[in-house]
């Protein structure tokens, strides 16, 4: 699974804003996490649109997260940035059949998707700003092995 620059910055932005008690400008954010501005404001939009922020105009404006932060879990940040958690040439893993010998590879892909929910669904946003990982999390960064890239 690739996590695109688009959804990686969904959370930085989204994570300096929990620490925040103020609406932020788009142009601290953007500062802040040493992200393109322009950029950003797009993915601002996605996330207004998506129901995770919240903005407002003025000298007091900007944004502020529209749910508390432990509330929000990952995947739904991944969910509005990108769509679903695991899909095959654009569609849900359940919608697909295969025949002859790869007619197993379902269960593979299944398999995939539960396994993404399993860490994305179970850790919040304001669980990663405190610190405070749950085990779903933590069995799987703590070992060692999946640290290291593999090739092929």
């Amino acid at each position: 699974m690739q996590i695109p620059a688009k959804a990686d910055y969904a959370i930085r932005a989204l994570l300096t804003l929990a620490a925040s008690e103020n609406s932020v400008s788009a142009e601290h954010l953007a500062q802040q996490q040493e992200l393109p501005a322009k950029f950003l404001g797009n993915v601002l939009s996605d996330l207004r649109r998506g129901g995770l922020v919240s903005s407002h105009r003025g000298p007091e404006g900007g944004f502020r997260l529209a749910r508390d932060p432990d509330a929000i879990m990952i995947a739904d940040i991944l969910r509005v940035m990108s769509g679903p958690l695991a899909g095959v040439r654009g569609m849900r893993p359940e919608m697909l059949h295969y025949r002859g010998e790869a007619t197993h590879l379902q269960d593979v892909w299944i398999a995939v998707r539960a396994t993404l929910r399993e860490v994305l669904e179970h850790v919040t946003l304001g669980q990663v700003l405190r610190g405070d990982l749950p085990e779903a999390i933590t069995r799987f960064s703590s070992n060692r092995d999946a640290w290291t890239t593999r090739h092929i």
